[in-house]
């Protein structure tokens, strides 16, 4: 175990799935990340903390390309991924959600999962004009996805209800299930349990380990609660002010 202000390292034998090497961003003259170095492995739920302003939803955004970096690289699968677009980064398997809720509000719970679906879409404009068989059965792999989702998370309940009649709770659920259906192999949580109380909170850690291990997702995580991270996080990250202080697990973090 290191000291204060070392940063903790791990050995891994496998190949990341995902590395960061040296991001660094800025706006204006503030500095939001400086040379920020972190590696994800396949099948981790690896947690980002740290104070508000400390960069976490910026490394997000970063590997969404809302913001391209300065300087600094992203690989994901041994490629770097860093001058792509936001839509290829869906396409190769990354899914998001959002500390604001990103719903579409007027749409039911069943529509916005359906929206999931539409990375795997191979059908052509012209197949669908026609009807075409193949679009027959692409809607129906990605209704039977979509129940899938439904069933596994609970919201049968809500299956055809319209976002905007949702407690906030259950629209933090949709949000994760719409990420799911897009089939992805690693997540993005952005303060997933923000503004739950402590019953959802709970059920929202059994979501992010069952994630993990029924459907073998990686998962990157944003996080205040510190309960929530020693439950479900393998590694943790913690940053202030942009600067990776400590990377270990949730004990060594919370003991340093």
């Amino acid at each position: 175990m290191k000291g204060s202000g070392e940063v903790l390292t791990e050995i891994s034998r496998e190949m990341p799935l995902l590395k960061i090497e040296d991001l660094t961003v800025s706006f204006g003259g503030l500095l939001a990340l400086c040379k920020v170095d972190l590696e994800v492995n396949k099948g981790d739920i690896y947690a980002i903390i740290g104070p508000n302003g400390a960069g976490k939803t910026t490394i997000f955004n970063c590997i969404n390309k809302i913001y391209p970096p300065e300087r600094g690289q992203i690989i994901y699968r041994d490629r770097d991924i860093t001058g792509l677009k936001t839509h290829d980064i869906s396409d190769l398997g990354i899914a998001r959600t959002f500390q604001n809720i990103e719903l579409f509000s007027n749409m039911t719970v069943i529509e916005n999962l359906l929206l999931g679906c539409h990375r795997s879409k191979k059908t052509s404009m012209f197949s669908e004009m026609f009807f075409l068989p193949g679009v027959k059965r692409q809607e129906i792999r990605f209704l039977e996805k979509a129940e899938e989702v439904i069933d596994f998370l609970n919201l049968q309940v809500y299956r055809d209800m319209r976002i905007n009649a949702l407690p906030f709770g259950v629209q933090k659920v949709v949000e994760i299930g719409r990420a799911l259906s897009s089939d992805p192999e690693m997540i993005l949580l952005d303060e997933p349990s923000s503004g739950l109380n402590p019953e959802e909170t709970e059920d929202m850690i059994f979501w992010i380990e069952d994630i993990n291990k029924i459907y073998g997702i990686t998962v990157l995580l944003v996080e205040h609660d510190m309960n929530v991270i020693g439950e479900v996080s393998h590694r943790v990250c913690a940053l202030d002010s942009g600067r990776v202080i400590a990377i270990g697990s949730p004990g060594e973090i919370q003991s340093n």
